[in-house]
């Protein structure tokens, strides 16, 4: 069974892998942003490898389609000189229809399959992105925000499809149809065509100036929706909160900004695209009445018949509406690329490494290793700023350890480096005999049953919850460890029992019920070393000594080490590791502390555990500046 950190990681096993799986490191100051790149056509070519075939068909059919607008003038042409001739132009119309009916069946079905090889596309980013996102190192989300990341998710991968369906294709088949048209219109008259060109080219340089504009204003807009969906993913997580502060008026100014900054670089690129669609129509048209007048005039001095005019103004019909399209799609290609900048921002992002290494262990070095050994360790999350300087201990496997001190003493910071979401930069950690460093990180982490400060509880069912950490579990299962926490209740006052909805973040639950929960979740799972943060900081007196019941069940047959801020939870641990400032200043048992440490003894008098008076004058401290620890007894 695996732990729950390492469920709710591997739940994304399934997504696609991205392109290119990096992975580095995690630990140490948070990893700097990767060198920007040139994002491009080329870079979507990863995620259409898979639609090649349905590709090859939508260019066959963008073919059959442009060829048959291409033949629809001429034979226009051809049936104005048989009836200039009195000819029969029966077959000639029959062959007309025809082609009007295979570009119409091939157009629908190329538009179809463009779109459905758009949402494949999109599915397969979002995939990618979410398996990217469930393994970045912690690091990237401690300076990340979370609405920006979802975001991405969203709105940035909804951009996407329109690179393929009014994008890339669009562009090829519309500039087929352009070059074939212009080749035509070369044929029937050179000189009406190099008037022609004359006007096209001018205004099609204005569009193109104008729509290399869209790509950078596009992505800013994605940055401020993103940072406006911040802003109302905290407020909306936090309403209870907020409401209790009665800073509605206050958080709602602040997504007021976040929305105004969307609202102006939204109006940036409308005023942008606003430009584009007049200066594309005044170039047709200018090039039309070109047509009108050149052509005209050659047409009243015989240089061309009536029929070389209509063909030649069907072909500029047939080209202005392409030529449209590609100016359009050049302008969403553009917004789409920009959006494709910001997902590839965070696949490109070092992730959690995947160490498939073969010589990484997968178990432990024998019964006779400690549980746990922490060797001169030093970390910390920025640079120049230690949380935890040379701290050296050891967990005996079968023994329960506490950990305690003031706060921000780093007690949560030494769970974190053991559940790997850090790596230390000084020192050694050893998991059964084993370098921290050495294990495979899912074998690590199914070792070790972590319950994180906070107990969170992920929106769903009792049942979703508990099979999250043991997926196997059986329903008889379920309910024993349930009970064991004392949530047996839980069960009853719902008719849906384990499928009983816990509402987003648990809210449905009081806080005390979601700390045992997520302590159940772990449970289940049976890991041999149990990892406690605060598990009992919302807890009542009474269910708090429930509480501790169960973790002194569940202690018989496994490690345990706790942090805890309440010392009368820790008083019977075999060692309390006393931490202040980063450093173990004391390490034994709560009797022996009480006389061999002023900081223990302060915090027992602040918890009144002793009077301060009472208590024996501490000894002088050993060598190193901490008091000789005991030997832990065995369990």
């Amino acid at each position: 069974m695996t732990s729950t950190a390492t469920s709710t990681a591997s739940s994304g096993a399934a997504a696609t892998a991205p392109p290119d799986d990096r992975t580095a490191p995690t630990g140490g100051p948070p990893p700097a942003e990767p060198a920007r790149h040139r994002v491009g056509l080329r870079s979507l070519l990863p995620y259409l490898r898979a639609y090649r075939a349905v590709l090859v068909t939508v260019a066959v059919l963008s073919l059959v389609e442009t060829v048959g607008m291409l033949a629809q003038p001429l034979l226009v042409r051809a049936a104005l000189e048989r009836v200039g001739a009195e000819q029969g132009t029966g077959a000639l119309v029959g062959v007309l229809l025809a082609a009007l009916t295979a570009v119409a069946l091939a157009s629908g079905f190329r538009d179809y399959l463009l779109q459905r090889t758009a949402e494949g596309m999109v599915l397969t980013v979002r995939r990618t992105l979410v398996g990217t996102l469930l393994r970045l190192p912690v690091a990237e989300y401690d300076q990340r925000r979370t609405g920006d990341l979802l975001s991405r998710v969203g709105a940035d991968t909804t951009l996407l499809r329109a690179v393929v369906t009014s994008g890339i294709f669009e562009s090829v088949s519309s500039a087929a149809l352009i070059v074939g048209s212009a080749v035509a219109m070369l044929l029937i008259d050179p000189t009406l065509f190099l008037v022609t060109a004359v006007a096209l080219l001018v205004g099609v340089s204005t569009v193109v100036g104008l729509a290399r504009r869209v790509r950078g204003a596009s992505q800013e807009a994605q940055d401020r929706v993103g940072a406006m969906t911040s802003a109302v993913e905290r407020a909306v997580t936090g309403v209870r909160t907020i409401r209790a502060a009665g800073a509605e008026e206050r958080e709602a100014r602040v997504v007021d900004a976040d929305a105004r900054a969307a609202h102006a670089a939204g109006l940036r690129m409308a005023r942008i695209q606003a430009m584009i669609n007049p200066a594309t129509t005044t170039t047709l048209q200018l090039a039309f009445l070109a047509v009108l007048g050149v052509g005209g005039s050659r047409a009243a001095s015989g240089a061309m018949s009536v029929g070389d005019i209509v063909a030649f103004l069907l072909f500029l019909f047939t080209l202005w509406s392409p030529l449209g399209r590609l100016l359009q799609a050049f302008t969403r290609l553009q917004s789409g690329l920009g959006a494709l900048h910001r997902v590839e921002e965070v696949t490109r992002l070092p992730r959690e490494s995947a160490e498939n290494h073969a010589d990484l262990a997968t178990s432990g070095a024998g019964p006779a290793a400690p549980a746990i050994e922490f060797h001169e360790v030093g970390f910390g999350y920025t640079a120049g700023r230690p949380i935890l300087d040379r701290v050296s201990f050891t967990v005996p496997r079968g023994t329960r350890t506490a950990v305690v001190g003031p706060s921000g003493a780093g007690k949560s910071t030494l769970l974190a480096l053991l559940e790997r979401f850090y790596d230390v930069h000084a020192g050694s950690i050893r998991v059964e005999g084993v370098d921290l460093r050495s294990w495979r990180r899912t074998a690590l982490r199914a070792r070790m049953g972590y319950v994180e400060q906070g107990a969170p509880v992920l929106a769903g069912t009792l049942r979703d919850n508990l099979l999250l950490a043991a997926p196997d579990a059986s329903d008889e299962d379920m309910r024993r460890v349930l009970a064991q926490v004392n949530l047996a209740e839980v069960l009853t006052r719902d008719p849906l029992g384990l499928d009983a909805q816990v509402g987003e973040a648990g809210v449905l639950l009081s806080g005390g019920e979601a700390q045992r929960l997520a302590l159940a979740r772990t449970l289940l799972a049976a890991p041999p070393i149990l990892l406690l943060d605060e598990a009992t900081s919302a807890l009542d007196s009474r269910n708090e000594s429930t509480m501790k019941q169960a973790v002194d069940a569940a202690s018989r047959d496994r490690t345990v080490l706790v942090v805890a801020h309440r010392l009368a939870t820790v008083l019977d641990s075999d060692q309390i590791v006393v931490l202040d400032h980063g450093r173990v200043a004391a390490v034994g048992p709560h009797e022996e502390l009480l006389h061999t440490s002023p900081l223990y003894r302060e915090l027992a008098s602040q918890q009144l555990l002793v009077a301060a008076a009472d208590a024996e004058p501490a000894p002088p401290a050993a060598p190193g500046g901490t008091s000789a620890p005991s030997q832990p007894k065995r369990r």
